[in-house]
């Protein structure tokens, strides 16, 4: 389970048997009055209130407490016992898990009953010499072997029958892309971002001195710019809203383009070097360079830049804006991730422990706070933050160059894309970071990454200048199709 998210359980309402089902009577008891002087001329009553408390609908077996040998003579009070037997059975298999020993009861058979409660009351004894039975080994600790369940599923079916809920099975990732695109001239450089997926679900894609862009529901491609032999694209990123595009360029110029009419809308400078990295917030655009600078920049203000975040001593390749836009992370060839408020020129959060440039950066759409990073060659690990509490809470090696990060939107899991050695897609269950699937099929590394907008499908590129369409999360609805690229399977050009 994430520490970071909470469960509630519910049930069905349930008729339970309570400590004391019978009203508790109160009794005035009159005691007789003593000899008074001679004084005293009449004679003087005095009541007092005695609680006396009533068992005989309590259910010591609940409790693992042997009851009394009288409440076990009336049929009534053991057709109370068995419910609640069946009730304490199947909510201890609940908490403890299906592997303590406790199976869920069986139909009731009154000489069975008969026997039981006879045993049970002959290991009261025993019981009552230890003063209580533990009910499992496992209380408060977590044990990965042992699946939870909420009440709600537990008693889904209802009690008749006590039916054996079984965990679900594994969710079955495809290992083959069901598209596959040419991509010609896709560089094969690691601390470039050149595929970006828009929220009206149209890939843009850098390719040489060019961006094209693909239309996921129609398959058309769109030649959006061509920069000149001079110049070539860097970086590519959506707004939020999906109509324009920005383009990082090896001139260290930022150009913005209204996608639905193919024209540029303004080209800002101030960078020294190259852009290989973009993303929009809310309200800004960040762009980090070679010159290793982050320029903040309104494209409504007629200036180029309105602040500028100075901190790294090398490239800036990564740069993601928080989902709720309050919090810009930065990755870089000095190995450090920052993280940036909206109003801050220096990093409010600085994170040393990579040793290599860091590239891949994720922000988790499903918990506050929660960033996810990757290192390269001589890193190769997965290390989450909590940035609320400004600490780790974990690293995984992974093996091999990590390239890009992204959180699905639908569950809780993570893609990481890798390079040296293996070339692979991993996708990861959060918190425990277990592996659901590793996908193959790139023959370089795998240096692009992006997620569509329904949050079902991937898409990667790699130096093989292909890229490929992957089916590895669910609808929100549990739906698993995907009519993205449904209509075509196979292999075709994006231009």
């Amino acid at each position: 389970m994430d520490s970071f998210s909470a469960f509630a359980f519910s049930s069905p309402r349930m008729e339970r048997p309570s400590l004391s089902s019978t009203p508790r009577p109160s009794y005035l008891v009159e005691t007789p009055s003593r000899a008074l002087p001679s004084s005293c001329s009449f004679p003087r009553t005095i009541y007092s209130d005695r609680f006396i408390p009533s068992r005989i609908g309590s259910n010591f077996t609940l409790f693992d407490l042997s009851p009394s040998p009288s409440s076990s003579s009336s049929s009534d009070v053991s057709g109370r016992e068995y419910g609640s037997g069946a009730y304490a059975a199947l909510l201890r298999n609940a908490l403890f898990g299906p592997d303590q020993g406790v199976a869920p009861p069986a139909t009731p058979d009154r000489s069975a009953e008969a026997a039981g409660r006879r045993s049970s009351s002959a290991a009261s004894s025993t019981s009552s010499s230890s003063g209580f039975s533990i009910p499992s080994r496992n209380i408060f600790r977590y044990k990965a072997d042992v699946p939870r369940y909420s009440l709600a599923t537990q008693f889904e079916d209802g009690l008749p029958g006590f039916p054996h809920i079984h965990p679900r099975a594994p969710r079955k990732v495809s290992p083959s892309p069901y598209k596959v695109l040419d991509a010609p001239a896709l560089q094969d450089d690691f601390y470039l971002n050149l595929v970006d997926w828009s929220s009206h679900n149209v890939l843009a894609v850098g390719l040489g001195d060019c961006v094209y862009l693909w239309n996921a529901c129609s398959s058309k491609v769109t030649k959006l710019c061509d920069l000149g032999v001079d110049e070539s694209v860097c970086s590519v990123g959506w707004a939020q809203r999906g109509d324009h595009l920005a383009i990082g360029t090896n001139k260290g110029k930022v150009q913005i383009w209204d996608a639905t009419h193919c024209r540029r809308i303004r080209t800002m400078e101030s960078h020294l070097l190259r852009v290989g990295a973009v993303a929009w917030g809310s309200s800004l655009l960040s762009s980090g360079s070679r010159d290793k600078m982050i320029l903040q920049r309104d494209i409504r203000a007629q200036d180029d830049f309105v602040s500028k975040l100075t901190g790294h001593k090398s490239e800036v390749c990564g740069l993601k804006w928080s989902y709720d836009n309050f919090e810009l992370a930065s990755g870089g060839n000095d190995n450090k991730l920052f993280v940036w408020n909206q109003h801050s020129s220096q990093p409010v959060l600085k994170y040393c422990e990579h040793t290599a440039a860091v590239k891949a950066i994720a922000w988790s759409p499903h918990v506050h706070g929660l960033l996810a990073s990757g290192g390269g060659t001589a890193d190769r690990c997965i290390r989450l933050w909590n940035t609320t509490t400004n600490s780790q809470l974990s690293c995984i090696d992974t093996g091999s160059q990590v390239c890009n990060l992204v959180w699905s939107k639908n569950v809780n899991e993570i893609v990481s894309t890798h390079g040296y050695s293996q070339n692979q897609i991993i996708v990861w269950r959060y918190p425990t970071m277990s592996k659901l699937a590793t996908l193959t099929g790139h023959t370089y590394r795998v240096l692009y990454l992006a997620i569509s907008p329904d949050g079902q499908t991937i898409i990667t590129g790699a130096g093989d200048e292909t890229l490929r369409f992957w089916n590895v999360f669910p609808s929100k609805s549990q739906n698993t199709g995907s009519d993205i690229g449904a209509r075509s399977l196979g292999r075709s050009h994006i231009r």
